[in-house]
């Protein structure tokens, strides 16, 4: 067994992992386990609805460089600011503050240490994690998948 799968599996077992799959309560945009699967890719819907993480340096996002807004693949709202956006080194693309809003958080027990884990406000979908290791103004890297993420540039 996989060390990840072993850890999410002890993690659910000791009722530690955090519950984004069937957390569509409480959101304005709800949508049935079909419905997301029916809207998004393989990798899409285990990131976005199973808290996956994508493979470090595959998402083409994390070579953006263009003026504009990263919103949530799920629902389309405004998540990101290019503006608050840089290069972490980390391989997912990084910002160091969201949107007012747009995001919301809880504490991540799957790795057995808490971590602090992001999704949308909005559609509830997981986006990443957030870290205490990132630039000024606010010291936070928000480590970000980019199948998550649908780039619009400025006009």
């Amino acid at each position: 067994m996989e060390r990840r799968s072993f850890l999410a599996t002890l993690g659910a077992a000791l009722g530690l992992g955090s519950a984004a799959k069937g957390a569509e309560t409480g959101f304005e945009v709800s949508r049935s386990d079909a419905e997301w699967k029916a809207m998004l890719s393989d990798l899409e819907y285990r990131v976005m609805r199973e808290e996956d993480t994508e493979r470090p340096c595959t998402s083409p996002l994390n070579e953006e460089k263009r003026a504009g807004t990263y919103l949530c693949r799920g629902c389309e709202q405004p998540l990101y600011s290019s503006e608050h956006k840089f290069d972490s080194g980390t391989g997912w693309p990084s910002f160091w503050q969201a949107l007012p809003g747009a995001i919301g958080t809880r504490t991540d027990w799957k790795l057995l240490f808490p971590r602090t884990e992001c999704h949308c406000s909005r559609c509830g979908s997981h986006l990443g994690h957030i870290f205490d290791d990132g630039p000024q103004p606010t010291g936070k890297r928000h480590c970000i998948n980019g199948v998550s993420l649908v780039f619009r540039a400025d006009a």
